[in-house]
Order: structure tokens, then C-alpha cells, then sequence
């Protein structure tokens, strides 16, 4: 019993990984437990999102899956291999920038559309708006439209044989100049 209490952390120790391998992610020695923090505090934060909105389901969703794996693996290679997301270190910046989103989230409400909200649609025909850019694209080459019509007509394979150009064969001899 004694040496299981001493023998364990040791173990986990000699687990701490030198380097991220990725230039300015540092190592985090107790990944697992900051993970572990951010989750619950994500699934915390994002109650404050209406229920029925998608970016709630799906941040719920990836942020169970990812504290369940982390509560049950207290390697952090077994927490990298079985979520195969990246290095926990990847996954802790991860969480951190999803928790700025939530609280941007929260202030910028796109889920708050009033219902009477009428959107302004431009047809071709109405004049564009000074602050909308004037481009247009250019016309599309003319091989374009050969390979639409090929499609449309079913004779594609024919099209492409006729547009392939034969190239000259290239002999070993190098003439002189």
C-alpha cells in the first residue's frame, strides 16, 4: 500500500513530458487537471446561451465527451490518444479561447433576431449600395463552357480526348547549336 502511494505520483512524474515540440506552447506538467477545470467551467459558462441554440448543443456536446475522457485517463498520452485532438497543451488553449467565445457570445447575442426583423435584399436589378464593393468576376474562358455543355450532353470523355494536346516526344540526343 505504502509503495503504491509513493511508487504512483513517481510514475506520473517521470510521464512529464520535455517539450510540446511547438514553438511558444510550453508544457504543462498538470494538464489533466487544468483540463479538467476548463471543461466544467465551459459547461458552466455556456448555460447563459439559450438552450435550442446549436452553438450550445455542439460546445456540450465536444466539451462531455472531452471532461468524461479526461476524469477517466489520468495519463496525459491516454487523455492525446483516445480524444485525438492534439497535445493537451493544443487542447488547454483550445478551451481557453472557447471560453473568450462563449463571453463574446453572450454580449453579441446572434441567437436575438427580434422576429419582425426585416433583412434588406438586393436584387440584380436594384441599384447596389455605396458602401457594397463594385466587382464583378470575369468572363469565364470559353473551355468552360465546352466542358459544361460536354456534361450536360453526356459526352464528356469525348471533349477531353479531343482537348488533349499530344506533346512532342523528347529524344535522348541533345542537338548541337
Amino acid at each position: 500500500m505504502f509503495l503504491r502511494r509513493i511508487a504512483r505520483p513517481l510514475m506520473m512524474m517521470a510521464k512529464v513530458k520535455e517539450t510540446t515540440g511547438i514553438v511558444g506552447l510550453d508544457v504543462v506538467p498538470n494538464a489533466r487537471e487544468v483540463l479538467i477545470g476548463l471543461y466544467s467551467k465551459t459547461l458552466e459558462e455556456i448555460k447563459a446561451v439559450p438552450e435550442d441554440e446549436g452553438y450550445r448543443k455542439a460546445v456540450e456536446s465536444f466539451t462531455r465527451h472531452r471532461l468524461k475522457v479526461c476524469q477517466e485517463e489520468e495519463d496525459w498520452e491516454a487523455i492525446e490518444k483516445r480524444l485525438g485532438c492534439g497535445q493537451v497543451e493544443e487542447l488547454i488553449e483550445e478551451a481557453e479561447d472557447e471560453l473568450k467565445l462563449i463571453g463574446h457570445m453572450n454580449e453579441w447575442k446572434p441567437w436575438g433576431i427580434p422576429d419582425d426583423y426585416e433583412c434588406e435584399v438586393i436584387e440584380n436589378d436594384a441599384p447596389v449600395p455605396k458602401h457594397v464593393p463594385h466587382h464583378r468576376p470575369g468572363p469565364l474562358p470559353e473551355e468552360f463552357y465546352k466542358t459544361l455543355e460536354a456534361v450536360e450532353t453526356g459526352t464528356l470523355s469525348a471533349a477531353i480526348s479531343s482537348s488533349e494536346k499530344k506533346t512532342p516526344e523528347i529524344s535522348g540526343e541533345v542537338q548541337a547549336q
